[in-house]
């Protein structure tokens, strides 16, 4: 196991998140799956207790810790797009697999994590700072997914 993971807590489906994870984005992969040995409070010998998963090269562990916590936004997964295509695939895959969309490329899936789905071409206006930064960032604003076109529009002025 590497030495920093992210542990991300699922009422009691890691499994099936992190299998819907490794079909959508590259360098996601399913590893070990823990069942519990045991009976233990809200749970029985068998059950999935932890998923060993990556996502796009993050190591990640999905627990299965129940309906104690659920997500928010103040975590999410940010995904760097190249172009419209790449952009349209993951925020489909998210929103057309039970999540729903957010504003400025924010969506979450079905199990309530939030994702960013960010064109690079944003990323690099906001970089740049000054009047460019700002009327990419005021275009971003009107959007929920991103319109690669509408940013690249607004950095040309």
């Amino acid at each position: 196991m590497p030495k920093n993971t992210i542990c991300l807590w699922y009422d009691r489906d890691a499994e099936d998140a992190a299998n819907f994870y490794a079909s959508v984005f590259p360098d996601s992969s399913v590893g070990a799956v823990h069942r519990a040995p045991g009976d233990f409070p809200g749970g029985q010998a068998g059950q999935v207790l932890t998923v060993e998963f990556n996502v796009c090269g993050v190591p990640c562990l999905g627990l299965n810790g129940g309906k104690a916590f659920t997500q928010s936004e103040a975590f999410s997964f940010q995904i760097a797009t190249d172009d419209q295509e790449e952009t349209d695939r993951y925020w489909n895959a998210i929103v057309g697999n039970g999540g729903q969309e957010s504003a400025c490329g924010w969506c979450k899936d079905k199990w309530g994590l939030s994702w960013q789905i960010t064109p690079r071409v944003l990323t690099d206006a906001m970089a740049q700072g000054g009047e460019v930064a700002k009327r990419a960032f005021d275009s971003m604003m009107t959007m929920r997914k991103i319109d690669v076109a509408r940013i690249e529009a607004a950095v040309r002025g």
